[in-house]
C-alpha cells in the first residue's frame, strides 16, 4: 500500500496562518453578542430589538452594523430605554458609533463612556440627562461627533471641551446651560458645524477666539444670551454657509464684509439690537435666506438684493428702513417669501412681483407706500397671504387676487383702495381672514362666503343694498364688522346659522325692522353692537340668554321693557336714544315701565324646587355611602372574596392591599370614589388605590368606567401615562391599584392657595411655585401621552376627560396622563366615532356639534406679527381626537395663565376669556401667570398661549393633531422631548 504524499511544512503553516482569521472572527462574534444580549437585558428588552437572539449573528440584529466580522455600530435610538447606560457597553472593543438619541435615559453625563477608547460618534440628544458636562471629558479624544442636545445639562460648558481636536460637530442646543461657554471652543480646528442654540447662559459676548473656526461652516448661537457686537473676524471663514445669531441682545452695526462671504446662503440675525444700515452684500449673491428682522436697522435696502438669483426668504420686518425696494426684487426667479412690513419705505410697489416667482407670501403693511398692489402676485396659484394694510395703497384689487384659489388671509385695511371686490375673492375656499376696513370700497354683499371664512371686517367702506337672504350660508364666521356702510332692510333670521359667531357689528348702517330673535340662539355671541341704525320694535327676550361682554343697541326706534338681565349697570350705555324703551328700576335712567309687581316668585319657583330635591338626594347618598362604608369595613373585607388581576409583575398581595384601606390612609375622594396611599414595603414603597364604591344609581355608569380603566390602562404602555398595577374586585367593591404619584395632581400645584401650606406626598410644605421650565416639560410629557393614545395605539383611543386634575406627576414632575374611566377605543381608525353621553368636565368641554369641516378660524389680527402661521396647518377629516385636543389647549393656557378652567371672568371660562383677551389685540404679558412671568421665557409663554388659542379652536378641524401639537412644543421649547 502507498504512502499518501506528505505536505510540505510551508503547507501547513500556510494552512494555520489562514485558520486564523476565522477564529478570531468567530470568537469575536460569540463575545460581542453575549455582550449585547446581556445589554438588551440591562436596558429592559425594549420591544424593538426582540430579534437579537442566541440563534443569529450580531451583524444581522436591527440597530447592529459591523466591520469586518466586528460590532462597529449600535443605534438605538427612539426605543423607549428609561434605563441608565450599562458600563458593558464598552465591552465592544471596536465600538465607533454609538447613537442612544430620543430615550428616556436618565441621570448624569456617562463617563463610563470614557472606557470606549474608539468612538468617534456619540449622540445622546433627547434624553434626560442632568447635572454638568464633566471636566475630564476630553478623555473621549478620538470623538469626530458628539450631540448632546435636547437634555437637561446645565452649569458650564468646560474649557476642556477644546481639547476634543478631532471634532467635526458639535451640539449642545436645547439643554439648561446657565453657566457660560468657553472660549476654548475656538481651538477645535476641524470643527465644521457648531450648535448652542436655546441655552439661558449668562450674558456673554462672543469669544475672538471663534473666528479661529476656519472650517465652520454652520453656527446655531440663536437665544444664548449673546450682547455686544458681532466680531469683524467672522468675515474671514471663508467656509461659512449657515450664521444665525438671532434672539439675542446684540448690538452696533452687521459686520461690513459678513455679507461678502461667497459661500454663505443663510443669514439669520433677527430680534437683536442691532442698528446701522445693511452692508452692501456684493459678493454674496448666493444668499437664499436672510432674515435681519426686529432691529433697528436704518438706512436703505443695498441694491444688490435685487441680483440674488437664489433668494427664496426675504424678511426685513420691523425695523426703520426707509427708501424704497431694489429694483430687480420683481424679477428674483425662487422668491418665496417677500417681507418687509413695520418699516417706513416708501414708493410704489415693484410692478412684477409674483410674475416669475412662486410667490407664498407678500407682507408689506405698516409703510409709506403709493400706487396700486402689484396685478400678478398670485401667477403662480400658491400665494397664501396679501398683507398691505396701513399704507397709501390706492385702486381697485386686482382681479388675479379673485381666482386665486390658495389665499388664506388677505389684509388691506386702512389704505384708499375703491371699487368693487373680485366676486371670487368672497368665496375662496381657503380663505380665512379678510380685513378690509377703511377704505372706499363699494357694491353689494354676497349671497355666497368661502366655507372657511371666519374673519370678515369691511367696516367704513361704502358697501350698499339689503344684507342677502342667503347669509345662512355664512355658518363659518366668527367676526363679522360691517359698521360705518350703506347696509339698508331687515336683518335676515338666517343668522341664526351663525353658530360660531362671537362679534356682531352692524353699527352705523340703515338697518330697518325687529331685531331677530334668531341673534339670541348664537352660543358664542360675545360682542354685538346694532347702534345708529333704525331697527323698531322690542328687544327680543332671547338675547338675555346670551353671555355677551358688550351690547350697544343706542340710537335705533326700539320699544318697550328691556330685558330684566340688562337692567344693570353693566349696560348703562347700551340702550341710549331710544326714546320709547322702558325699565323697571331707575338704574339706566330709562322711564319706569309699570308699577305691577315683578314676577320673582314663579321665575325663581322651579329653581328653588330644584335646589331643595338637590339637596335631599345629596344628604340621603351621603347617608347609605356611610352605612356602605361601615357596613364594608365591618365585614373586614372578607379576603376569599377578593379577585387580583394583574397587569405587571407585583411586590404585594390583595391582603396588603385590603387590610389598609382606612381613613387614615386616605388621600383624596372624588364622584366615583376615594383614593387611598398604601404602603407596600417597609423600605417606604407606595402605590395608589382608587375604590369604586357600590352605589345602585351610579353602578351602571361606575361599571363602564372600570371596564374602560382596566380595558385601556392593562393593555397600554408608555412613560407618560400612569401605570396600573391591577385591579382588585369583591363583590361591593373595585380597587384600581396604580404607581404612586409622588407631587400628585397638576391642578394642586397651578390653582392651590397662595401662603398656606400643601401637602405633598407625606410631607407638608409652603406652597411652591412651579416655573415656567417645570411647566414647558410637563406640557411636553402630558401630550406625548396623548400623542401615544392618538397616533400610535391601534386602535386609537381618546382620553374624553382631559383635564389638569388628571395630569399626575412624579418626583420629579413628569407628567402622566390618568383617569381613563370616560375613554374609548375608537373601532376602526379613521372613522367617526359617536359618543352615546356627553364626557368631560365643565371648562374643558369642546363647543358643541360641528356639522362642517372648516378651517382657520384662529382669529388672526395681524399675520404679520404671528411667528406661529396658522393656516400652514393641514386638512383633516378626523374630529374625533380634537375632543382631547380642545381639552388639551386648556391646560395649555391654565400652564400660562395661572387661571382654572372653568374661571375666565363673570361670564365667560378660561377659553373664552383668553380668545377675547387675544381679539381686543391686548398684549398678551397681561395674562400671564404673574409668578412666573420671567422676561426669559416670555417668548414661550407667547408661543403656548397662542397654541392653546389654536387647540380650543370653536371647530374640530381647526384645530392641530396631538402631533402637530407635540411637535410644536418641542421645537419651541428650551426642554423638548419626543414622545
Amino acid at each position: 500500500m502507498s504512502k499518501l504524499p506528505q505536505p510540505f511544512p510551508e503547507v501547513l503553516l500556510l494552512l494555520f496562518l489562514i485558520s486564523i482569521p476565522f477564529n478570531v472572527i468567530s470568537e469575536t462574534i460569540e463575545t460581542e453578542r453575549t455582550v449585547l444580549l446581556n445589554l438588551k437585558q440591562q436596558l429592559g428588552n425594549p420591544p424593538a430589538i426582540q430579534l437579537w437572539n442566541v440563534s443569529s449573528s450580531p451583524c444581522s440584529w436591527p440597530g447592529i452594523k459591523c466591520t469586518d466580522g466586528s460590532v462597529t455600530s449600535v443605534s438605538l435610538q427612539d426605543m423607549n430605554i428609561t434605563s441608565e447606560i450599562p458600563p458593558s457597553i464598552c465591552k465592544l472593543k471596536n465600538l465607533t458609533f454609538l447613537d442612544l438619541s430620543d430615550n428616556f435615559i436618565p441621570g448624569h453625563f456617562p463617563t463610563l463612556l470614557y472606557n470606549c477608547s474608539k468612538l468617534q460618534h456619540l449622540n445622546l440628544s433627547l434624553n434626560y440627562f442632568i447635572g454638568s458636562v464633566p471636566g475630564d471629558i476630553y478623555q473621549l479624544s478620538t470623538l469626530v461627533y458628539l450631540d448632546l442636545s435636547d437634555n437637561n445639562f446645565s452649569g458650564n460648558i468646560p474649557p476642556s471641551i477644546g481639547g476634543l481636536r478631532a471634532l467635526k460637530e458639535l451640539r449642545l442646543q436645547y439643554n439648561e446651560f446657565n453657566g457660560t461657554f468657553p472660549k476654548e471652543i475656538g481651538n477645535l480646528s476641524k470643527l465644521e458645524l457648531l450648535w448652542m442654540a436655546y441655552n439661558g447662559f449668562v450674558q456673554m459676548n462672543i469669544p475672538d477666539m471663534f473666528t479661529q473656526l476656519k472650517k465652520l461652516k454652520y453656527l446655531w448661537m440663536t437665544a444664548t444670551n449673546l450682547i455686544g457686537k458681532i466680531p469683524e473676524g467672522f468675515a474671514n471663514l471663508s467656509s461659512l454657509e449657515w450664521f444665525d445669531m438671532s434672539k439675542n441682545n446684540l448690538e452696533g452695526p452687521i459686520p461690513s464684509r459678513l455679507l461678502m462671504l461667497k459661500n454663505l446662503t443663510n443669514l439669520y440675525l433677527f430680534n437683536n439690537e442691532l442698528s446701522g444700515k445693511i452692508p452692501r452684500p456684493v459678493e454674496a449673491l448666493n444668499l437664499v435666506e436672510i432674515d435681519l428682522c426686529r432691529n433697528n436697522l436704518t438706512g436703505t435696502i443695498p441694491g444688490e438684493f435685487g441680483m440674488m438669483q437664489n433668494l427664496v426668504f426675504f424678511n426685513l420686518m420691523s425695523n426703520q428702513l426707509t427708501g424704497e425696494i431694489p429694483a430687480g426684487m420683481d424679477q428674483l426667479p425662487v422668491l418665496k417669501v417677500f417681507r418687509i412690513f413695520a418699516n417706513k419705505l416708501s414708493g410704489v410697489l415693484p410692478p412684477e412681483l409674483g410674475l416669475h416667482s412662486k410667490l407664498e407670501y407678500f407682507e408689506v403693511c405698516d409703510n409709506q407706500f403709493t400706487g396700486q398692489l402689484p396685478e400678478n402676485l398670485c401667477a403662480y396659484r400658491v400665494l397664501l397671504g396679501v398683507v398691505a394694510f396701513s399704507n397709501n395703497l390706492s385702486g381697485h384689487i386686482p382681479a388675479s387676487l379673485g381666482n386665486c384659489s390658495t389665499l388664506r388671509t388677505v389684509q388691506l385695511y386702512n389704505n384708499q383702495f375703491s371699487g368693487e371686490i373680485p366676486p371670487g375673492l368672497w368665496t375662496t375656499f381657503d380663505l380665512s381672514v379678510l380685513l378690509l376696513s377703511n377704505n372706499s370700497f363699494s357694491g353689494e354683499l354676497p349671497s355666497q362666503l368661502g366655507r372657511n371664512l371666519s374673519m370678515v371686517k369691511i367696516s367704513k367702506n361704502k358697501f350698499s343694498g339689503n344684507i342677502p337672504v342667503g347669509i345662512g350660508s355664512w355658518s363659518s364666521l366668527t367676526v363679522f364688522e360691517a359698521n360705518g356702510n350703506q347696509l339698508s332692510g331687515e336683518l335676515p333670521s338666517d343668522i341664526a346659522s351663525w353658530k360660531s359667531l362671537n362679534t356682531l357689528d352692524l353699527s352705523g348702517n340703515k338697518l330697518s325692522g325687529q331685531i331677530p330673535a334668531a341673534i339670541g340662539s348664537l352660543p358664542d355671541l360675545l360682542n354685538l353692537d346694532l347702534s345708529e341704525n333704525q331697527f323698531s320694535g322690542k328687544i327680543p327676550d332671547n338675547l338675555a340668554n346670551l353671555r355677551l361682554t358688550s351690547l350697544n343697541l343706542s340710537s335705533n326706534k326700539l320699544y318697550g321693557q328691556i330685558p330684566d338681565e340688562f337692567d344693570n349697570l353693566a349696560y348703562e350705555n347700551s340702550f341710549l336714544n331710544n326714546s320709547n324703551l322702558c325699565a323697571d328700576t331707575p338704574i339706566l335712567n330709562l322711564p319706569d315701565c309699570s308699577s305691577k309687581p315683578r314676577k320673582l316668585t314663579s321665575k325663581y319657583l322651579p329653581l328653588i324646587l330644584s335646589l331643595a330635591v338637590f339637596i335631599v338626594i345629596v344628604t340621603v347618598s351621603l347617608i347609605l355611602f356611610v352605612m356602605i362604608d361601615y357596613r364594608s369595613k365591618k365585614r373586614g373585607g372578607d379576603l376569599a372574596t377578593w379577585k387580583l388581576t394583574s397587569f405587571h409583575r407585583l411586590d404585594f398581595t390583595e391582603e396588603n392591599i385590603v387590610s389598609r384601606l382606612t381613613e387614615s390612609n386616605l388621600i383624596g375622594s372624588g364622584g366615583s370614589g376615594k383614593v387611598y396611599k398604601i404602603a407596600i414595603n417597609e423600605s417606604g414603597g407606595f402605590v395608589a388605590v382608587k375604590r369604586i364604591w357600590n352605589n345602585k344609581k351610579l353602578d351602571g355608569k361606575l361599571k363602564k368606567e372600570f371596564i374602560a380603566e382596566v380595558e385601556i390602562l392593562g393593555s397600554i404602555r408608555h412613560a407618560n401615562i400612569v401605570k396600573l398595577l391591577c385591579c382588585i374586585s369583591s363583590e361591593n367593591s373595585k380597587l384600581l391599584v396604580y404607581e404612586f404619584m409622588e407631587n400628585q395632581s397638576l391642578d394642586r400645584w397651578l390653582h392651590g392657595k397662595k401662603k398656606r401650606s400643601t401637602t405633598i406626598g407625606t410631607n407638608s410644605i409652603y406652597h411652591i411655585v412651579l416655573d415656567w421650565p417645570t411647566r414647558m416639560r410637563i406640557a411636553i410629557g402630558a401630550a406625548q401621552g396623548l400623542c401615544y393614545m392618538h397616533h400610535d395605539c391601534c386602535p386609537p383611543i381618546i382620553h374624553r376627560d382631559v383635564k389638569s386634575s388628571n395630569i399626575l406627576l412624579d418626583s420629579e414632575f413628569k407628567a402622566r396622563i390618568a383617569d381613563f374611566g370616560l375613554a374609548k377605543m375608537l373601532t376602526r381608525q379613521g372613522e367617526p366615532h359617536t359618543m352615546s353621553a356627553v364626557a368631560g368636565t365643565f371648562g374643558y368641554f369642546a363647543p358643541g356639534k360641528i356639522n362642517r369641516e372648516f378651517y382657520g378660524s384662529f382669529v388672526v389680527k395681524s399675520i404679520c406679527l404671528l411667528d406661529l402661521y396658522i393656516a400652514e396647518y393641514a386638512y383633516t377629516t378626523k374630529v374625533n381626537e380634537k375632543f382631547d385636543v380642545y381639552s388639551f389647549g386648556v391646560v395649555l393656557l391654565e400652564l400660562v395663565t395661572g387661571r382654572e378652567a372653568n374661571c375666565g371672568d363673570e361670564h365667560t371660562n378660561l377659553a373664552q376669556w383668553a380668545w377675547r383677551h387675544y381679539t381686543e389685540g391686548r398684549p398678551e404679558v397681561e395674562i400671564f401667570d404673574p409668578e412666573i412671568n420671567d422676561p426669559c421665557h416670555l417668548e414661550e409663554m407667547t408661543l403656548v398661549y397662542k397654541l392653546g388659542l389654536i387647540c380650543t379652536s370653536t371647530l374640530p378641524s381647526s384645530r392641530p393633531s396631538m402631533k402637530e401639537v407635540l411637535l410644536f412644543l418641542q421645537r419651541h421649547s428650551r426642554h423638548p422631548k419626543k414622545k
